[in-house]
């Protein structure tokens, strides 16, 4: 498929949807932590956990989940793992304890890791290569609509009805995109089932992790979510203590700066084509750590202006790096895409606890801090990469 040919627009609508569901489910409770350390008396640190609890299910499944999807085929593991997540998500409310809540998020974030590794192999197959940072790039673009609608959601509701109701419309709206999307989502045409043998899927993971530019893609995914993670996770707490004292439903429409990601998302293919991949990772890089820095000032204004940079780097960053290991995987996209999926979720885990640790012990600098410590990370890795690429080139000048 292409732009403006049969399926291209119906397919693109449908991942879109799914990305909003999958970031709309998993990161439901990220706005709401206030409300709920208030109700379960706990801290920050604590409430965290209903976000890392997800995210890590996510990251320990989405390796199986694409096994299962090379053997059962992208849209049916893709139409289960939503149709499951969404049940679940209509039980979340009714957590009758923080251990239930955190649980119940667990099996939710390990129910949606049939999503992100399957979509990029189904694009990786019936996309053209020529379009499939663009298109990547759209279904990331739809994660970020997921993250903000959901947080812009869930940040009113739960002014006006509590935390449980605002989780509850999540769960309605989720449904509604799932059932769009199983509806929308065009036939493959191109997949081949694989094996499901665990001898192929070690030996197919052993392949990837052997190549040191996957490993630097899987490194820098992870950094980046660790830096996204930890600040949304505790950017309630700021925006709630003075001097900004901001009731919820405020708090909320501050994601709204989630639709800078969803543009820097879908010009990750221009970025690439300009500056190549390396460049365009230098770019998100710097973006996001300016953004760091100038939230640290004790200004709303500025420190939202922080928050758009470090969306816009973000989600340019994360749309560059999930391409390029859909683009560099020749055989076992699905495993391919999973392990990066698998690197991605386990740095949001890492950052958001990490995060909610350094505020509670350091306030906004030391999660700030954090933060700049894996941009830092990701700096270092794409200068690696530059240099091997440079020395390769010196040794094999044609192929380079």
């Amino acid at each position: 498929m292409a732009p403006g040919g049969p399926g291209y627009r119906r397919m693109s609508l449908a991942l879109f949807l799914a990305g909003v569901a999958t970031f709309a489910l998993l990161y439901s409770t990220q706005a709401l932590l206030p409300l709920i350390s208030g109700e379960f008396r706990v801290t920050a640190s604590e409430a965290s956990w209903t976000v890392a609890a997800a995210t890590g299910g996510l990251a320990v499944f989405v390796l199986p989940m694409s096994a299962l999807s090379e053997r059962f085929g992208r849209r049916t593991v893709m139409t289960a793992s939503l149709a499951v997540a969404v049940t679940v998500g209509l039980l979340v409310p009714f957590a009758p304890s923080l251990g239930a809540l955190v649980a119940l998020r667990a099996l939710q974030g390990a129910a949606l890791a049939g999503l992100p590794a399957s979509a990029q192999a189904y694009l990786a197959e019936e996309v053209r290569p020529t379009v499939l940072v663009t298109a990547i790039g759209l279904f990331v673009a739809g994660n970020s609509v997921g993250g903000m609608s959901g947080r812009v959601v869930t940040g009113w509701v739960a002014q006006a009805w509590g935390w449980r109701a605002a989780v509850g419309m999540i769960g309605v709206i989720a449904v509604v995109c799932a059932v769009a999307f199983r509806l929308l989502l065009p036939a493959p045409r191109h997949f081949t089932p694989g094996s499901l043998r665990p001898r192929v899927l070690a030996g197919t993971v052993r392949a990837h992790l052997s190549r040191p530019l996957l490993r630097r893609l899987y490194a820098i995914g992870a950094l980046f979510m660790a830096v996204f993670g930890g600040v949304y996770t505790v950017i309630g707490y700021r925006l709630t203590e003075a001097p900004f004292s901001l009731p919820q439903g405020i708090i909320g429409s501050i994601f709204l700066v989630y639709l800078v990601g969803t543009v820097s998302a879908s010009a990750a293919g221009r970025l690439v084509g300009r500056f190549g991949r390396r460049g365009a990772l230098y770019l998100a890089g710097g973006t996001t750590a300016g953004g760091l820095l100038l939230s640290l000032v004790g200004s709303l204004p500025l420190v939202l202006l922080g928050l758009v940079l470090i969306t816009a780097g973000f989600f340019a960053g994360h749309a560059v790096a999930s391409s390029a290991v859909s683009k560099a995987a020749a055989h076992g996209r699905a495993q391919a895409s999973a392990l990066y999926q698998s690197a991605y979720y386990v740095g949001s885990s890492a950052g958001s606890t990490l995060g909610a640790v350094a505020f509670h012990a350091g306030g906004w600098a030391g999660t700030v801090g954090v933060g700049l410590l894996a941009v830092l990370g990701v700096g270092a890795i794409t200068l690696a990469g530059s240099r091997a690429a440079r020395a390769a080139a010196r040794r094999e000048p044609v192929a380079a």
